[in-house]
C-alpha cells in the first residue's frame, strides 16, 4: 500500500493507493484529442498521511461519492500547473471498499 503523502512526483503503475473521498467537485464536459465528449470531475482523496486531487472520468463519477473509501490499483501521478493528481488511467482499477 501507498501512503498519499508519498505521493508526491509524476509516477505510474503506483501500488494500491486507499483512501477516502472527502469531496468531489461538479463534473464538467472535455473535449477529448481523439474527438468525444467526456465527463470529469475532481475529488480529493484523503488518508492519514495527506491528501491528493483524484481525477475521475464518466462511469467512475457515479461509483463513489463523499465519504467513500476507495482504493487505485495501478494508477498513476501527473502533474499540471504545479498540482499533482492521482489517476486511474486505461490499465488502472478504481475498487469501491466502501460506498
Amino acid at each position: 500500500m501507498t501512503d498519499i503523502g508519498q505521493l508526491n512526483k509524476p509516477q505510474n503503475k503506483l501500488e494500491p493507493v486507499e483512501g477516502t473521498i472527502e469531496s468531489i467537485s461538479e463534473p464538467r464536459t472535455v473535449n477529448l484529442k481523439t474527438g468525444g465528449q467526456a465527463q470529469v470531475a475532481d475529488a480529493i482523496l484523503k488518508d492519514d498521511t495527506g491528501q491528493i486531487k483524484l481525477t475521475l472520468w464518466d462511469a467512475q463519477i457515479k461509483m463513489v461519492k463523499s465519504g467513500s473509501k476507495i482504493r487505485v490499483e495501478n494508477g498513476y501521478i501527473t502533474s499540471f500547473r504545479g498540482e499533482n493528481s492521482l489517476n486511474v488511467g486505461k490499465y488502472g482499477k478504481l475498487n469501491i471498499i466502501e460506498f
